[in-house]
């Protein structure tokens, strides 16, 4: 819709002549106006421009690339958010994520369970190794700790996995997964909110990433609606179907979580890889 919509003055002209003027053409009017919206709509223009530039279409520097370019002619964006969560843009996670593993903590390795899972701040905080069924892959989420009231399963990747072996280390006594100062009591209902703003990343809030999550599962992948929406336990359709969607979509939400789970780590593996080359 953004493209249609929005970026519809570029529509019209060949892929080779669209400028960085033409780009700011679209962006200006809703930049202050709709920040998130302006947002994505840069980096999709930049996507496409960038696929088109693969296909041999044009040359050159992308008109629509923010670091080092658009950054230095358009105002810093006010806070992306949709609704009352400011979001990180899921184009920031993977170096997020570098900083988290780097730190090691048991509120950095249960802020990454989060964001890999797509889950609230309480789901993380409250989870007890009871719930987790390592033969399976399978952290299951009974209704008394659910917001829709309903159990709820998430299927684990191998960052999952990784993240439990840390945390056996630093495990404390309890059942907790992630276990606070207190003795016998989970991480602080604050812990990852506090966390962030000590990484100083500004307005954003650990309940966002469920918004990033679902806006990349959107916009880089092909998954159904239905099963983006029930990976973060959204509603979808009667309580029969969501028994028997249930079932069925199990190892779908796993291959989408693995995507994710790959999309997060690319900062990470770049950071291996260089390493790798100047020991060389």
């Amino acid at each position: 819709m953004t493209l249609n919509h929005y970026a519809m003055p570029l529509h019209a002209l060949p892929i080779e002549g669209i400028t960085t003027d033409h780009v700011l053409g679209v962006l200006k009017p809703i930049w202050a106006e709709k920040p998130e919206t302006a947002s994505r709509l840069r980096g999709r223009i930049e996507r496409a421009l960038d696929a088109a530039k693969a296909r041999g279409l044009c040359s050159g520097e992308n008109p629509a690339a923010w670091r080092g370019h658009l950054q230095t002619l358009l105002p810093k964006p006010k806070k992306l958010s949709r609704g009352h969560q400011p979001a990180m843009p899921y184009e920031d996670i993977p170096e997020f994520i570098v900083r988290l593993r780097f730190l090691g903590s048991v509120s950095a390795l249960g802020l990454e369970w989060l964001i890999v899972s797509g889950s609230r701040s309480n789901e993380v905080m409250g989870a007890v190794w009871s719930e987790i069924d390592e033969a399976t892959g399978i952290w299951t989420l009974p209704a008394n700790r659910m917001k829709s009231g309903r159990e709820h399963q998430v299927p684990l990747v191998s960052r999952h996995f990784e993240i439990l072996d840390k945390i056996r280390i630093l495990k404390g006594e309890g059942d907790y997964l992630f276990p606070g100062q207190r003795r016998g009591r989970p991480l602080s209902g604050m812990a990852f909110l506090m966390l962030m703003r000590r990484l100083n990343v500004g307005h954003y809030v650990p309940h966002g990433f469920r918004s990033s999550f679902r806006d990349w599962t959107g916009d880089e992948t092909d998954f159904s609606r239905d099963v983006a929406e029930m990976a973060i336990a959204h509603k979808v359709g009667n309580s029969v179907e969501i028994a028997y969607r249930r079932r069925k979509a199990i190892e779908k939400r796993r291959e989408l979580l693995r995507q994710w789970e790959g999309y997060l780590s690319t900062r990470v593996q770049r950071q291996d890889s260089e390493v790798l080359q100047d020991g060389k």
